[in-house]
């Protein structure tokens, strides 16, 4: 299983409570599996919420496959004015 890193921003910080972290993951939906397995409340919203950039490219394809040392970024919704 690739070892991902995973960056953290904005609300996903904060739910997170740190700005980042490693994990194991074969796809994007996998590494929501694990980011949220003992995750608060909180958490598991914002990520369920955020976009996702896999080594700065937006990941549209939630099962396209992670490979080991992909930086992997969680975007919650910005608001702006």
């Amino acid at each position: 299983m690739p070892q991902i890193r995973v960056r953290f921003f904005a609300a996903a910080r904060e739910a997170f409570g740190t700005k980042e972290c490693s994990a194991e993951a074969a796809t994007i939906d996998g590494l929501i599996t694990t980011l949220t397995k003992d995750a608060a409340t909180e958490a598991k919203t914002v990520i369920s919420r955020s976009s996702f950039l896999v080594n700065a490219i937006a990941a549209t394809d939630p099962h396209a496959a992670l490979s080991e040392g992909d930086t992997v970024d969680v975007l919650p919704p910005f608001a702006g004015g």
